[in-house]
């Protein structure tokens, strides 16, 4: 068996910088190299659902929003499987299993829930839903054969405990399930992309995100506001580059060309930063530049989404025949499970036929 990825998002809203450096950009690198046999994309509306019960609306708009970013950014749907999570509905069969694998106490560790539960004050009112959410994940991981998960740092936790899941599995009824691997960014700016606020998480509660689908001004503006270094309030001031969120977006989206273009008074980013540190150097001439870099990046991404954004019905189309085909995979996977736990009754002749001699006395 070939590598295969399987990766998503939560359709909560437009996809942001922070998704991208994350994920989406590795993604299509990923997707382009020829070195996975498949790779399967999902929209996780079944896991948004989980915290957004009383808002299902949200969930169901958002699922275009996001296919569309997706597409902007390059995912090929002839080249990735695109679905719909709660179109598989094998994957919900395959967590119940799953359920009797993990103990409360060991969800409760999981450093990934514990983070959310606290970001979104759950505390004791935790909806069941959400509160496993690693062993649905752990489904989705396993429902593809996946090899390999990429992600950022905050979701090794997860991806541990899907791997602990298929392991006790395996242990039980024997070898059935792949225990995937986390790919983490190659970046380490890539990480976390911090909010423009300088909060180390980029949210769209927090109101700190530049989105994927943002206009021109619109980054512009995000990044003249940008969080640097509060003590560097003059020009001639000795700035702080680390902490300092304008350097942090530099590292993760800036190339060697980008000087030639754009500052050619210097041949590295190391130079712009050592001529921070010592002083002389504004804020608004390093903003300037981080917004041409972005502007590079996002144009063509812009573009195309407009285009995408002419064709809703090919794009539903294309979600139909992805969650399909996901489907098909997934109940494969299960056919296999329900083998192994030996509750397959009605395709296991070997049990009939005991079963027959028995009651026949023989």
């Amino acid at each position: 068996m070939g590598k295969i990825i399987l990766t998503g998002d939560r359709p909560t809203g437009r996809l942001h910088l922070g998704h991208y450096v994350g994920s989406l950009r590795r993604r299509v690198e990923l997707q382009n190299s020829g070195l996975f046999e498949k790779i399967f994309i999902m929209i996780a509306d079944a896991q948004a659902l989980t915290d957004n019960a009383d808002n299902p609306e949200k969930v169901r708009q958002n699922i275009i929003e996001v296919a569309l970013d997706y597409l902007s950014v390059g995912i090929d749907p002839s080249k990735s499987t695109i679905f719909i999570q709660s179109q598989v509905a094998e994957l919900c069969e395959l967590a119940f299993y799953y359920m009797n694998l993990v103990t409360v106490s060991r969800l409760q560790r999981n450093p990934t829930v514990k983070t959310e539960i606290q970001m979104r004050n759950f505390e004791t009112s935790i909806p069941v839903g959400f509160f496993t959410y690693p062993i649905s994940q752990a489904s989705d991981i396993t429902a593809f054969r996946a090899t390999t998960v990429p992600a950022g740092e905050d979701q090794q936790p997860m991806i541990e405990q899907a791997r602990e899941i298929a392991r006790r599995f395996n242990g039980i009824y024997g070898e059935t399930l792949v225990e995937p691997e986390i790919l983490l960014p190659d970046n380490a700016a890539c990480l976390r992309l911090p909010g423009t606020d300088g909060k180390a998480k980029m949210s769209k509660s927090l109101g700190n995100c530049i989105y994927l689908s943002d206009s021109a001004e619109e980054v512009r503006k995000r990044v003249m506001d940008m969080y640097t270094d509060p003590n560097h309030l003059r020009v001639q001031d000795p700035g702080q580059v680390e902490g300092n969120t304008v350097f942090t977006y530099l590292d993760a989206f800036c190339k060697p060309e980008h000087f030639e273009k754009y500052l050619p008074e210097y041949p590295n980013l190391d130079e712009l930063k050592a001529h921070y540190r010592r002083g002389g150097l504004g804020d608004v001439k390093v903003k300037r530049f981080l917004i041409a870099i972005l502007e590079e990046e996002l144009a063509p991404i812009r573009e195309r989404r407009k285009e995408w954004e002419q064709k809703i019905p090919e794009v539903y189309r294309l979600l139909k025949e992805g969650s399909d085909a996901a489907r098909a995979v997934a109940a494969d996977t299960l056919a296999d499970v329900r083998r192994a736990m030996k509750i397959n009754y009605f395709e296991d002749e070997e049990l009939i036929n005991e079963q027959a001699r028995k009651f026949r006395g023989e």
